[in-house]
């Protein structure tokens, strides 16, 4: 595949985005969330990372541990990952309307309403379903959709590798993600 030229997957899922249509109408219910959605944003610590370059705040005020955990039987609560920091139900970046990290935000909010399970994509509700896509800013989504998909399996891959080395022996929350485990 030369330079700028898309993939068979990439065209496959711009023709799939464009027959389905989108066009975002920048009304952020994908930061404050749906009244069914706990409005997770899940961020790698590679995100985080660029987050903080970004705005200049540390890993704590970026994201909290997953809320979900794995109680194991030693007393240990295992979390896997981070999400971005909400407050009052909304994400920390959003404000007055809008998104001011947009330009380093993360790979889910490039490419929500759409995710990939393998080759095969899955669409999300939001206002801007069926909207007018060019073909353009539909290769310019699949492209992110599928560097997306490499960024999360690259990071499961991290994770599993860390789950099979010997976890610390300490009461209290573990957070595995793929640069180790964090002790809370």
């Amino acid at each position: 595949m030369s330079e700028g030229e898309p993939s068979g997957l990439v065209e496959r899922i711009a023709e799939r985005i464009r027959g389905i249509g989108f066009s975002c109408t920048l009304c952020g219910d994908c930061c404050r969330g749906f009244p069914d959605d706990n409005n997770l944003v899940m961020v790698s610590p590679s995100e985080i990372r660029c987050l903080s370059e970004t705005c200049l705040l540390a890993r704590d005020e970026i994201a909290e541990p997953y809320p979900e955990s794995i109680a194991l039987a030693d007393g240990t609560n295992l979390t896997l990952g981070w999400a971005i920091r909400r407050v009052q139900g909304e994400c920390r970046f959003f404000r007055n309307g809008s998104c001011i990290v947009y330009e380093s935000r993360p790979w889910i909010c490039r490419t929500y309403p759409f995710m990939l399970d393998g080759e095969t994509l899955l669409v999300f509700p939001c206002r801007g379903l069926g909207g007018s896509i060019g073909r353009k800013e539909a290769l310019s989504l699949a492209r992110d959709l599928v560097s997306r998909k490499v960024a999360e399996d690259e990071e499961e891959e991290k994770i599993r590798k860390v789950l099979i080395s010997p976890l610390p022996k300490v009461k209290g929350r573990l957070i595995v993600d793929s640069d180790g485990v964090t002790v809370l």
